[in-house]
């Protein structure tokens, strides 16, 4: 039974230059503690540097119950890591 989920290299491989990819994480993760939040979305930033088109982002909405502070959290994060980056 399909997940519905691709993984992203796959997706990237399978689509033209120009296209953009959005999502990747688990909006699971943000019930977690900080530093699985950090591993997870590191994992993902890592796998995409470089390549122009990716839009960061949960691969469904936010869950009820996800606490606030993780999601500012990790917006700053992701905000902070790709301006390093460039």
């Amino acid at each position: 039974m399909s997940t519905g989920i691709l993984d992203l290299d796959k997706a990237w491989n399978g689509l033209k230059a120009e296209s953009a990819v959005q999502g990747n994480l688990d909006p699971v993760t943000l019930l977690a503690p900080w530093a699985e939040i950090e591993k997870r979305t590191r994992e993902i930033l890592e796998r995409v540097k470089g390549r122009p088109g990716h839009i960061f982002n949960l691969g469904h909405g936010i869950l009820p119950g996800t606490p606030v502070e993780n999601v500012q959290r990790l917006v700053d994060f992701v905000h902070e890591y790709t301006a390093s980056q460039v």
